[in-house]
This record gives C-alpha cells, structure tokens and sequence, in this order.
C-alpha cells in the first residue's frame, strides 16, 4: 500500500473533533493511524508532546513510531520520548512523576515512590496474594464462612483486578466516588435485559429464550432448602415466558455482608502491596486515575491537545475514562474493530466500541458529577469505516463472516439478522480469487495436519501470491493456528519425529517445560525423598518402568544419583540448588534462565520453604502459568501459533487445528466463586451453610437464574473464529479429530476424512527454529535482591554443608522466638540464637523488609530483601543476619548483602547509629561487617546483570 484510499485519506486528512473508526481486519489500520498521527504534527503549532498515542502492546508502540518517522520531519530521537505509549507506560510515567501521594486520595497511609515497582509476573503476584490472604483470613474471623465457600482463596485476585479495571476502587471508610452502586448492580438495566430475553418466539408459538434456559435450573446443583423449584421459575406448563416477578426475586438479595467482605481484602491488599513496594498494572491505572480526578491542576497540566487509541475494542472501562481525563480537547480518534476483541480475560470492554455514544455520554457525566473535568462537548460523532481489505481474497472475507453468527453449541440459538447488521462487510483489493476453503478429519489429527501440509507443499492447486504473482506455497507460507497452546505443543512434537520444520511461537506454560518437570522432581526428592521425584529423574534416565518399580521398592537409588541428591543437600541457596540441576542436565538455554529468575523473584520476596516452593511450582503447572515465546519461523519453515497470539498477524496458508468439542471453545467456565457484572453487580455462585444440621457449601439459585439471563462466553469465542480465519491471505484449512465441534459442523464447508500418510522420504533440508523465552522486563525501576549481586561459586566444593533445609528451619526459630511465640530449642544452633536474643536489649524486629533504591547506567533500579533481625535501641540499629554455615566460606559474598541491608536502614534510621553483622549459630559467634559503598554496589550491580 503506498497511496490511501479514499476512506483512510478521510481519516488521516480529517484532525479536529470526534472519531469512531471502525478498522476491519486487513484494512491498514497502523498505516492510517500513523499517516494521521504525521499529519498532525506537522502543523505548525503542533508538537509531538501535544499528541497521545495510545497502543496495547510496547511492540505496536515501537512499530508506530518506525512508521511516523518514515511520514513525518521527526526522527527517531525526538519521538523517543514521545506519549506513544501503552496505558500502563503511561500510568507508570504520571505517578514516577506526581503519584507520591496518590494513595492519600483513598485513605492510605503510604506512598509510591521512584522505587515502587511494576509487577508483572502474575505467578509472582498470586504467590504474594496467597501470603496476604492467608493473613487476612487470621485476622478476619467474621468472614470465615465466605472463605470455606472458596474453593481458590487466590481467586479474589482476579476479583479485585476486574473491579478496578472497571473503575470500582475502595477507600479506608468506604468506596470512591460511586464505586458502592456498581457493586450492588443495575436492576433497570436488569429486567430490559430480562424482558427481552424472556419474549415468546415465532409470533407467541414457542417459549422465550429465557424459559427454554431455566429448563436446566437445578441441574447438578444444591440449593439451600427456601430456594424455588424449576416449576415456580419458569411458570406453569404450557406458559410462554417466565413469570415478571422472578426478575426482582432473583435480583434483590442481601449483599451487604458480602461487599463489606470485598472492600476489606481489596483495600488491605493495596496497602499490602505498597508495603511490599509493588503495583500490578490494575493498581498503576487505578491511582493514575485518582490522581487525575483529585488533583485539577495536574490534570490540565497533562492534558493532550490530541488523543488517538488504537485497538479501542481492546480497552477496559477505567482506560476509557482515562482517555478523557487526559484529553483537554474534544479532538479524540478512537480506531477499532468490535469483531477482534478477544482479550476480556484481561479486562477489555467491547462495549466500548460497540456502545461507544452511550458510554462517553454516561462516562462524561460521572466525571463531571461533583466538579468539571471533561470540559468539551461529546458530540457530534463523526464516523469512518474501513472497508478495503489488503490481506484476503473476497471469498476468504465472506467466508469469515459465518464465523460470527455460527453457534457454539447444538443448544444455542443465534439471532444472525441482528448480528449482520453490525457487521461492515469488507471489500478484497487482492490479484486473484483462487481461494480453497476445505477441512479434514482423522482420529489421528496431528498426522493428518502434516500429511496435509505435505499435500499442499509444491502444490499449484494451493498457489500462493507474492508481489502479484501466483507461486508454488512452500513451509513458511503455512500456519497451524489453535485455540488452546496444548495442541500446538503436541503438534510439535509430532512433527520433530518426522523431521519436518517447525517451530512454535506465542506463550509457553513455563512450568509444564521439562525443565521445570525436572527441578520439582529433584526438589521433591530433596524435600522428602518422594517417589514422585524419582519416577521422574529415573524415566529420564531410561529406566524401563519395572526397573523403576524395583528401584523404589528397594530404595535402591543408583550410585550417582544418591550421590548428587546429597551433593544438592549440602548447598545454601535455592538459586544454587537450580543452577546445579539445570547444569546436570545441560539446561543453559533462555528457558532454565526464565525459570530461574522467576523461582529466585518469588523465593526471595516470599522467605518460602522448600515445600512452599514445590506447592508454588504445582501450582504454576496446574494454572498453566506462561512465557511468550519468540521464535522466528527460520528459513522455510511451519508456524504454530495461537489464536490470541496471532492477532494482527498474517499468513498466506492457514490450517485452524484442533476443531473439536470441548477443544474451541473449551470445556468448562472459568468464574470464580465471587464473581462481578455491569448489570448484577457482584454476586456469590456458592455459599456455606448448616441448613440441615451438617456444613454443607450450596449453590445460590439467584446467581444461577441471573447468569443465564445474560450473554454467553460463546460471542467472544465466534470473534476468536473470526480473527483465525482473517489471518489467510489465500488459503483457509479446518481440521478436526473424532469429535469436530459445532463450529465446524455449522461452518458451510465439507469435511473429508484424511488418511495420515506423512512420507519421510519428502522431508527437505531446512533451519529449525528454537524455541527461546524472553525475560519479561518491567515497566519501571528494575527490581532485585541482594542475592542477585552475589556469586554462587562460594558454595562449590563445600563439604560441611547442612543443607537448605535445616537453614530455614533455624531462621524460622528464630522469626518465632523474636516475635515472643513460645518455641522451644531442637539444636545447639536454636540454642546459641535464643541466648543471643536474650542478651539483646533494645526492640527486636523480625523478618524486617527493606528497599534500596539505587540509579545504574542512567536506570532506576532497586534492590530489596528480607533482613533477619534488626535490634532498635535509643541510639543504634544493629542489624544482624543469620547464617548456619560451619565455615566462613561465604562471607565476602554476605558483606555485600549486609551492605544492601545497611545503606537501606541506614536512610530509615537517621539519628542512630546502624550497625551490620553476621551471626554463626553453629559457633556462636558474631563478625560485625564493614559495609560496601553505595558505588560498589553499583558496579557489582553492573556486573551481575
């Protein structure tokens, strides 16, 4: 594309006012935008600072500015600080800047500071959760019914990040703003929902969607003895629709007791991450946004002349009502596609687009309810559609449309009239119409995919074009997408058996790797000398399986193995105890990396157990926990991607795998037992009771008639379909197994069967990519641990070793006799520090967490951990760590991680002298340490990282 059509020129020519563009797959979306974005700074008074440019991803925000400076006078450095940005950069700039006390607005007695930092590991987070919840629960006895009805107390998580992404925030006595009402739902807006839903069909001949629903009420389920019957819902036999008072039944219920509950985890979980020093990203727009609201000078200080988002269907409540905070002017562009928007498990509202007039009306007004924040006026709306498609041919494009109004299930019915009427249908600017549309079926799938692609490799009959030409398609012109990353895993694996290129991208389930497989295996062996580790090391040793029945009947462990299950016994640090795992197998790629750098993260910041962190390990294989993957696709080579990941992508062949019921969409919900919606406000699926005299956990029969009162899951796995079948420039495949699933069986294509017959005798030479994970680097200050600036070659060859395990063992005594909990000595090391404590004069605190904020090579980065003890007195600070080592091997390595403790508490205590030392239990003696500088810690910084 190298002149605008007349649609995008519209856009890119038309700067003053409101835009809704409505941008369909293919239709050279980042080229308008960009050519737009050009256009405006180009005017005089017009600077790129004048401009926000609002993207979803730091790569689209990169790709963005390579195509300005390709358009535009600017180079490359003067947009490198240019607001094209995400709205988390964007949040984390704004409080960096202005958010110290930010938390204050809310009642909070703390502070973000340029040290705060950005977490965004989730499996991080719900570890850090799992510790705050824990506490919560101690403390908060009058809610201990609510937690026994939680199968996953972590789930609250995702509770609280749905609220504040959808601009519900609690204060220290109360709710912000109008947070209350959102929590107690819309029953107006309710019942339209529920009258619509519950009208006769066919002209009053057959029953409402509503009452075809409540036919299942009940099913499977255990209601508390006053709960209705299925007859007394859905009204008598041969009625049409469900009686009108069963909307307000089933609506009013006494929540109060329950958003009490909700408030007082969600505004201890803030403050407890601030102690912690971190934000997730629900947390950064949360206090980005009070911050906007409260403070009217910083607000117009910010404003932005110019607002354009892109990927608007991708946008949550609260990012909606940010963009109108920042706009000081009503010249917002808002580009879109309500057909793309997949992403609601990360919060997206696709009424945003979809409902676009109502909610800058309605969002305009909650702002402006108690003072003026949007100044300009919300109409008119000048609407563009993109309808020139430069990717597919038209019969691809029609094609694609069936994917919106086909039904998920046997039992679904789809309103198609009103679904196509939404729908701007799109128009194909390609060379040629040579388009196969086909699907196959074998019970032997991922055979019959490769046997397939063979077929279609060299094959005329599956031309592909390039640079207006028909060529013959060869392995990098095909793509295996799927809806879910096992699939594509296994497909793998098939194909590295026959030798055929391959390679994967998208998001790897970091510990379902056998990388981690492995480390749990030996951490288990190490923990308690499980056989469920040693099934695992000796398989992958190549036992046969009698063999290993006979090994751990005997308890006859091979020589070596026994060997180096001790030699792992003996070192101090979990970090040690990986490297040395990983290095025994030959794990050195950026795999084992990430691993570790998320156990090291986690163990650190938590003080876990070695148990604590196999059960974090479990839990990470169990919640599928994952890593993006980057792999290009190497020379002539298949791609196996996800859907989700797959978006803005393209490829001239497409194969849609994995067709199957239960597979796309998957099998089963994914709501917690709390759960939150615009029209229900948050309601309770289970609850805990005694109503017949044993504790019980029922399900609540209002929850269950308002969820089928409401949309399906199915629309967002339609728009899915969608997106994978706009992904085919020139060639759209489907594939199934023995079960094809709805969406395949309503599709208007055949499904033939396909016999694999994959012939090893075609494979040609070609480079296979590699899979390597990327190390997810945070938005602001980086974050580490003394550990990361100290060497693990102390602890090689020592033999006098007592293991991780008696170390944490001692340092829990110690945690435990500090805080006054009546423990009693096992070990002359628990002795030697009960005397040692007794002897202390001042106020002892335990497990003190501490920050060092430090500046590397022009970043911020900070440094914190967990100090043992640290003895308060009038006049001093002594800080005093803990070591069980029966050696001083490892000193120099601990003097700089007391100097990170010391330079930290020295900026706490101010007035008193702070002092630094380690204490040897094992010989009762205490070295006081001479502290680094700030300066060595920096350049040891610089040298570890």
């Amino acid at each position: 594309m190298t002149a605008p059509n007349p649609k995008q020129r519209e856009l890119i020519e038309s700067t003053e006012g409101l835009y809704l563009v409505d941008a369909g797959a293919g239709t050279g979306k980042t080229f308008t935008v960009t050519r737009r974005y050009a256009n405006i700074v180009s005017q005089d008074d017009v600077e790129p600072d004048d401009v926000l440019l609002i993207t979803f991803t730091r790569n689209a925000a990169t790709e963005m500015k390579d195509r300005i400076v390709a358009n535009c006078d600017y180079d490359m450095r003067a947009l490198m600080d240019a607001p094209i940005q995400t709205f988390h950069s964007l949040c984390n700039d704004i409080l960096e800047q202005h958010g110290f006390h930010a938390p204050t607005h809310l009642g909070i007695d703390d502070v973000i500071t340029g040290s705060t930092q950005v977490l965004e590991n989730e499996t991080i987070e719900r570890e850090y959760f799992g510790e705050f919840i824990d506490q919560f629960s101690d403390d908060h006895s009058e809610y201990d019914d609510l937690f026994r009805s939680l199968s996953e107390p972590t789930e609250l998580l995702d509770l609280i990040n749905n609220l504040a992404a959808k601009g519900v925030f609690p204060t220290a006595d109360g709710w912000y703003r109008d947070s209350k009402s959102h929590l107690e739902g819309d029953f107006d807006a309710f019942e339209d929902v529920f009258d619509e839903l519950n009208q006769p069909r066919n002209g009053g001949s057959k029953q409402s969607k509503l009452r075809s629903k409540l036919g299942r009420y009940g099913k499977n389920k255990c209601y508390l003895p006053d709960a209705p019957d299925r007859s007394e819902l859905r009204g008598p036999r041969g009625t049409k629709t469900v009686p009108d008072e069963v909307a307000e039944r089933a609506f009013d219920d006494d929540r109060e007791h329950l958003i009490e509950f909700i408030h007082d985890i969600y505004i201890e979980y803030l403050e407890f991450a601030l102690r912690r020093n971190y934000l997730n990203f629900s947390f950064l727009q949360l206090f980005a946004f009070v911050l906007l609201c409260e403070d009217d000078d910083l607000r117009e200080s910010l404003a932005f002349e110019y607002v354009m988002i892109d990927e608007f269907q991708d946008s949550s409540e609260i990012q909606f009502k940010l963009s109108l905070l920042l706009a000081g002017t009503d010249n917002i562009c808002v580009v879109g596609d309500w057909k793309q928007s997949i992403y609601s498990f990360q919060y997206a509202a696709i009424e945003n687009i979809t409902e676009f007039d109502a909610r800058l009306e309605r969002f305009t007004t909650d702002l402006n309810d108690d003072a003026e924040r949007v100044s300009f006026p919300v109409e008119p709306i000048t609407r563009i559609e993109l309808e020139d498609n430069y990717r597919s041919t038209q019969e691809i494009l029609d094609f694609s449309e069936h994917a919106l109004v086909t039904p998920a299930s046997s039992r679904e019915s789809i309103d198609r009239e009103s679904i196509l009427e939404q729908v701007v249908s799109l128009s194909s600017n390609t060379e040629y119409e040579h388009s196969r549309i086909e699907a196959i079926q074998h019970n032997d799938e991922h055979e019959a995919i490769l046997t397939k692609i063979q077929e279609i490799v060299g094959n005329d009959a599956y031309a592909v074009e390039d640079d207006g030409e028909l060529r013959t398609p060869e392995y990098g012109d095909i793509a295996v997408l799927t809806r879910t990353r096992d699939f594509g895993r296994d497909l793998l694996s098939v194909a590295e058996e026959y030798d055929l290129p391959m390679a994967y991208e998208g998001g790897i389930e970091l510990f379902r790797t056998d990388q981690a497989k492995l480390l749990l295996a030996w951490l288990r062996i190490l923990e308690t000398n499980a056989d469920r580790g040693w099934a695992v090391v000796l398989e992958r040793a190549g036992y046969t399986l009698d063999e290993i029945d006979h090994i751990l009947e005997h308890e006859a462990y091979p020589e070596n193995m026994a060997a180096f299950r001790t030699e792992l016994a003996a070192l101090e640090t979990m970090n040690a105890i990986a490297r040395r795992i990983f290095d025994r197998y030959g794990y050195d790629g950026p795999t084992a990396d990430v691993i570790l750098t998320t156990v090291q993260s986690v163990h650190n910041a938590t003080t876990m157990t070695l148990g604590d962190l196999i059960r974090f390990i479990e839990q990470g294989i169990e919640s599928g926990h994952t890593e993006e993957v980057h792999a290009a696709a190497g020379t002539n080579a298949i791609t196996v991607q996800t859907i989700h990941s797959v978006k803005g992508l393209e490829h001239p062949i497409v194969i849609l795998g994995n067709m199957n019921s239960g597979k796309f969409p998957p099998a089963g919900g994914r709501d917690g037992t709390i759960t939150y919606s615009e029209l229900t406000g948050v309601r309770q699926r289970k609850c805990y009771a005694e109503a017949h005299g044993d504790p019980h956990i029922y399900d609540n029969w209002r929850t269950d008639v308002l969820r089928r009162c409401q949309p399906t899951e199915a629309d967002e796995e339609r728009r899915l379909l969608y997106v994978a079948m706009t992904r085919a420039k020139d060639h759209l495949l489907f594939s199934a197994g023995d079960d094809p699933n709805t969406f395949l069986e309503e599709l208007p294509v055949d499904i033939t069967p396909l016999k694999p017959a994959v012939d090893t005798e075609r494979i040609e030479d070609t480079v296979q990519s590699q899979l390597t994970v990327s190390i997810p680097q945070p938005n602001g200050p980086d974050g580490y641990s003394p550990h990361s600036l100290m060497g693990d070659e102390v602890y090689k060859n020592v033999d006098e070793g007592r293991g991780q395990e008696f170390g944490s063992a001692v340092h829990t005594f110690a945690e435990q006799y500090a805080l006054g909990d009546d423990v009693v000595p096992r070990n002359d090391d628990e002795r030697n520090i009960k005397g040692l404590l007794d002897s202390l004069e001042g106020t002892l605190r335990a497990e003190e967490q501490v920050y060092l904020p430090l500046e590397s090579d022009g970043d911020q980065v900070t440094i914190s951990g967990v100090v043992d003890l640290v003895n308060v007195t009038s006049d001093r600070a002594e800080i005093i760590d803990y070591k069980t080592d029966q050696g001083h091997h490892a000193e120099s390595e601990y003097r700089t991680q007391l100097s990170v403790y010391y330079h930290a508490l020295d900026a706490w205590f101010e007035g008193r002298d702070v002092s630094a030392s380690i204490y040897y239990s094992a010989r009762d003696s205490r070295v006081e340490i001479e502290p680094l500088s700030k300066e060595d810690l920096t350049e040891l910084l610089e040298i570890r990282a």
